[in-house]
């Protein structure tokens, strides 16, 4: 492996966004809220612990994000699936406070599985940024105005595939950024969040990939995001498109690269490579961790990963040794998510499996909503937000009145 590298100390690239927030896919690319504790256990056919419940217009892959006490998210409908819309929802009540549609401009076919709203958003925290297997591409503000739109297809028409696009836009500094790879016309886009203008663009390999980019921050203070396909990964500065390293190894091209805490680089490669500082090589390798379509996760020092056989690994973050596996079943296509302790894998077929991580993986629950599910879920404060295509479903305890012996005398 080779690596052309400045000095670099990799650290997520953070809005001004409250403790609540979970403001793209996999939160902040990290798939984690440690200060977060939703429930271990709940049931959707006895309403337990069902905060509420949403109906949705159309059909989605895509995540839910949570912004400003407000929780967004994009579904896709009609005979061709061309009608994209874009959706906001109370976290408190699930009342929805406003809807919009849009009208795709670019190539809509995908694969019954998955859907036109196959990316999940992203915000910087005062808009919302919504892109499609389109490769159409809007923002919004969080109450709902359009702020600009553009179909990609336009300058690109030769973008696109018969299985569906899914990488999601990232922020990244003041650019947001949109990774749109296939065996056709292939790009990668950077452009200024506040007016939707291109800041730059650049050529990728003309082969089908659906990670999605990482924001990251070097030593320096440039704001960049990571770029991974099949031949490896690119970092690049979000402002110009500059390639800032390059990292050539053989990667997956459905699980994205991963944060391992804030220096640390995790890629899919065959196993899973951890990198760091000066990156020239791989620092741990844990080949006994196969990732199969959902990203790896770091939580702490543990490194965890779901095969396609529906085996959950951990591994040690600094040695790659295995530390335990758990077979929990099903196909998984979201990636786990962690908060207060505890590991919430949903496979395709709308199975929870709650595991407790501070106790070698042991089960907490198992929980079936009775639809497929396949986005990622989001936590946000002590409560975790579920999608399929027909509900958005919000998880989380009755609050409990206060105990009067503790109040202020």
């Amino acid at each position: 492996m080779i690596l052309r590298s400045l000095l670099l100390v990799g650290v997520l690239a953070m809005g001004s966004f409250g403790r609540a927030d979970w403001p793209g896919f996999r939160g902040d690319g990290s798939s984690s809220a440690p200060a977060a504790s939703p429930p271990g256990d709940w049931s959707i056919e006895e309403g337990r612990n069902v905060a509420w419940t949403a109906d949705l217009p159309g059909q989605g892959v895509s995540g839910p994000i949570v912004v400003g006490g407000r929780v967004f998210l994009t579904a896709s409908g009609g005979p061709n699936r061309e009608r994209l819309h874009v959706l906001a929802f109370d976290a408190a009540t699930g009342e929805r406070l406003w809807s919009r549609r849009l009208w795709a401009t670019g190539r809509t076919n995908c694969h019954s599985t998955s859907a036109n709203a196959a990316p999940t958003p992203a915000s910087d925290g005062a808009r919302v940024f919504v892109f499609y297997s389109s490769s159409d591409l809007a923002a919004f503000s969080l109450a709902g105005d359009v702020l600009w739109a553009r179909g990609l297809t336009l300058n690109h028409p030769g973008v696109g595939n018969d299985i569906g696009m899914a990488s999601s836009p990232v922020v990244a500094g003041e650019a947001l950024v949109v990774q749109a790879e296939c065996q056709g016309e292939s790009f990668a886009l950077g452009v200024d969040r506040r007016t939707g203008e291109t800041l730059w663009e650049i050529d990728r390999p003309q082969v089908s990939n659906w990670a999605s980019p990482l924001p990251w921050v070097t030593s320096s203070g440039v704001q960049s995001v990571w770029l991974q396909n099949s031949d490896g990964a690119v970092l690049v500065d979000a402002k110009s498109g500059e390639q800032l390293a390059e990292i050539n190894a053989e990667c997956g091209s459905i699980p994205s690269p991963s944060p391992g805490g804030t220096d640390k680089l995790v890629l899919t490669t065959g196993g899973v490579s951890v990198f760091a500082e000066p990156f020239d090589e791989p620092m741990v390798q844990a080949p006994k961790l196969k990732p199969g379509s959902s990203s790896p996760v770091v939580v702490g020092e543990a490194l965890l990963a779901i095969n396609r056989g529906g085996v959950l690994v951990c591994s040690d973050l600094a040695s790659g040794d295995m530390i335990w596996r758990k077979r929990i079943g099903g196909t998984h296509w979201a990636t786990p998510v962690a908060g207060g302790g505890k590991l919430y894998c949903v496979s395709s077929e709308g199975v929870v499996k709650v595991l407790d991580l501070n106790d070698g993986g042991s089960e907490l629950a198992e929980i079936p909503f009775g639809e497929d599910i396949y986005g990622s879920p989001a936590i946000s404060d002590d409560a975790i937000y579920f999608r399929s295509s027909e509900h958005l479903w919000k998880i989380a305890a009755p609050r409990q009145a206060a105990d009067p012996s503790n109040a202020t005398r």
